[in-house]
């Protein structure tokens, strides 16, 4: 590679938002890629996000613009995900790597399989764990994956060049690696992101449709708010998600309503004790992830 060659020539994005959008604008604030291609439902929000410099150009048929892609990230809703990799799959080229930004992975790795058969070793499944409330390519910003982390969960069939690629282009937006498979992954995030997702939506909306729900909400303070921020996100997306992940996070939640039952039975007998102890352990391991 030249001296001050860009390290990608052209990356496809499908999404061009809060996701995607970044993931186009890091790179280019890294000097990294020479062309950013951009698909989307509407030409209004490519639009948006050619004027907003996020992407150089609308793509219009992906015959025309996957074969000589670098990297292609497809950074939809995962329920979207089979159907994009069904309309890439006959145009990869040789040196094409597909990677997505789904917050679920045995999902999209099935799909994936389904649509890339023999060609499976050129998609690299990636989750970056960064995001808001807002949506859409006025979302984005060039540092949203200053930081954070992104757990790249590679397959048997990945060769190491095609991994570290994405790895490197992850890197270059100044996220921090780590890598689980696709199965580990799926039950960390049903316990530490989709379960909470869907305890904040089920507290919100058994408070909304009581009749009295006005005189609830007039009340709700600070702690209220902290813990049901997230009912705030995309419900679309959620659905989808939790759809895609339904057996860890069943599981998840089965473990959840034990741990309800549990507190039940200790308010039932009054047994301050115990209810001290639970609340010590889960303050004790709350404030040393927060510190860390």
């Amino acid at each position: 590679m030249d001296a001050g060659q860009p390290e990608f020539g052209k990356i496809v994005v499908f999404g061009t938002g809060l996701i995607g959008g970044s993931f186009a604008l890091a790179l280019k604030a890294a000097g990294a890629v020479e062309e950013v291609v951009g698909f989307g439902r509407t030409p209004s929000t490519l639009r948006v996000a050619q004027e907003l410099g996020v992407i150089d150009r609308a793509g219009i048929n992906p015959a025309h613009e996957i074969g000589d892609a670098d990297i292609v990230l497809v950074a939809t809703p995962v329920a979207q995900m089979p159907e994009i990799f069904a309309r890439i799959a006959p145009y990869l080229g040789p040196n094409t790597i597909v990677t997505d930004g789904g917050s679920t992975k045995g999902d999209v790795v099935a799909a994936a399989r389904a649509a890339f058969r023999g060609h499976i070793g050129k998609f690299v499944p990636a989750h970056p764990i960064a995001g808001a409330e807002n949506s859409g390519p006025s979302a984005a910003r060039r540092d949203l994956y200053q930081g954070k982390k992104v757990v790249v969960t590679p397959l048997p069939e990945n060769n190491d060049e095609r991994l570290d690629h994405v790895k490197r282009a992850w890197a270059l937006c100044g996220a921090d690696i780590y890598e689980l498979t696709p199965e580990m992954h799926d039950r960390v995030f049903a316990a530490v992101s989709h379960l909470p997702h869907l305890l904040s939506f089920a507290l919100v909306h058994d408070l909304a449709v009581r009749p009295d729900a006005d005189l609830f909400f007039t009340f709700a303070a600070s702690g209220f708010r902290d813990f049901t921020r997230i009912a705030a996100s995309h419900p679309e997306m959620w659905r989808d998600i939790c759809l895609a992940n339904r057996a860890a996070l069943l599981g998840e939640l089965d473990s959840y309503r034990s741990q309800l039952d549990e507190l039940r039975e200790v308010l039932d007998q009054a047994d301050g004790e115990r209810l001290e102890d639970i609340f010590g352990i889960a303050r004790q391991a709350r404030r040393e992830w927060g510190s860390s």
